[in-house]
């Protein structure tokens, strides 16, 4: 008894010693200063393992995909690079005076996993500055993101930017403009490098393509992204900065742009058929309504013909699971969606973007 009553007491003025030195404030919190050698040792060993712990067990999904990996590019460059530099980009000097810095990741990782980073990237790291992301339910976003980091330190510059961009080219400016501008980063090559531009498709087809889809569902969509009623880590950030005039302006160029048509792929044909019944019928049991009902090409509904198949599929496989809009159609789209087949799903997206566009 005498010893636990010892321990006891040492714990307790280990507390009441600890609780004094935070209250006079003589501990110096400036990142300028740094953590002293056994400090920083000992904070980077409990993240580490602390990782490790959290991450055990994530299943990985294939990451080959050159869809995934651009995806995932297109992001950190809008998102990532800032602090964690890139292929021909350095971290920026503010970043380097963080507490603690942030990794250089085309130039130096840790021997990371990628169900570890997909547990970084998802929960993001206490004191750190490292972010949590921002729609944590989108696992497909991350995994894109991750899909991308696994690659990054085997880039050069050029075939980054390829990835990133595509043949986005920012427009040169005079000095006086650099000068006098608030920002001189172009916003629009944002939407651009993801989603193309005039006779340019998405370089992803996990991302939609917007050439030509209605006005208003296009500023309604920028909408519920910058109130966070449609969730995506990609897109809430980038919309949420955006000015109304600004979604205005995104929508009507967007929609008034043709499509160009997409290189059939030599679908199945079996797959196709099994798809444009359901798409055009509906299915006979009477519990999923045909999609041309209300995807008929009129009226502010998007347009579905000549859209990436591996998009829609996606889209529709997040409405099953419960992840959408908290929108009126993306409430009647989650109930479609979860009456749905994993087959039916892929057979319904094929179908669409074997469609051409009128």
């Amino acid at each position: 008894m005498q010893i636990l009553a010892a321990l006891l007491g040492i714990a307790a003025a280990a507390v009441l010693g600890a609780f004094a030195f935070a209250w006079s404030g003589l501990g110096d919190i400036a990142a300028s200063q740094g953590h002293w050698p056994f400090v920083e040792r000992f904070l980077d060993f409990g993240m580490r393992h602390a990782v490790k712990r959290h991450a055990n067990g994530i299943e990985v999904p294939k990451l080959d995909d050159p869809n995934m990996i651009r995806l995932g590019a297109a992001h950190f460059h809008r998102g990532c690079a800032f602090c964690h530099g890139a292929p021909g980009i350095p971290v920026n000097p503010i970043a380097k005076h963080m507490l603690p810095p942030p990794p250089e990741l085309a130039v130096t990782m840790r021997p990371w996993q990628p169900n570890d980073l997909f547990w970084i990237v998802k929960n993001g790291l206490k004191y750190t500055g490292m972010p949590g992301w921002v729609a944590i339910e989108r696992d497909d976003e991350i995994w894109a993101v991750v899909a991308f980091l696994t690659r990054i330190q085997k880039l050069d510059a050029e075939t980054y930017r390829g990835l990133a961009l595509g043949d986005v080219r920012l427009s040169q400016q005079n000095g006086a403009e650099l000068a006098t501008l608030q920002s001189f980063v172009p916003a629009s090559s944002a939407c651009a490098r993801c989603h193309g531009y005039e006779g340019n498709l998405p370089l992803s087809n996990l991302v939609p393509v917007l050439h030509g889809q209605p006005a208003e569902y296009l500023l309604a969509s920028l909408k519920a992204y910058a109130d966070g009623e449609r969730r995506s880590g990609m897109m809430q950030p980038l919309a949420a900065d955006l000015r109304p005039e600004d979604m205005r302006e995104l929508a009507d160029y967007y929609a008034g742009l043709p499509l160009p048509q997409l290189q059939s792929k030599g679908s199945d044909a079996a797959l196709v058929e099994r798809g444009r019944k359901l798409a055009v019928e509906g299915r006979s049991d009477g519990g999923v309504v045909p999609c041309a009902a209300c995807h008929n090409n009129t009226g502010p509904l998007p347009r579905l013909a000549g859209q990436y198949a591996a998009y829609l599929s996606e889209q529709l496989r997040l409405w099953k699971s419960g992840i959408g809009p908290s929108t009126d159609g993306g409430a009647t789209m989650m109930a479609i969606a979860q009456k749905l087949s994993d087959e039916e799903i892929k057979a319904v997206a094929s179908y669409f973007e074997s469609l051409p566009r009128d």
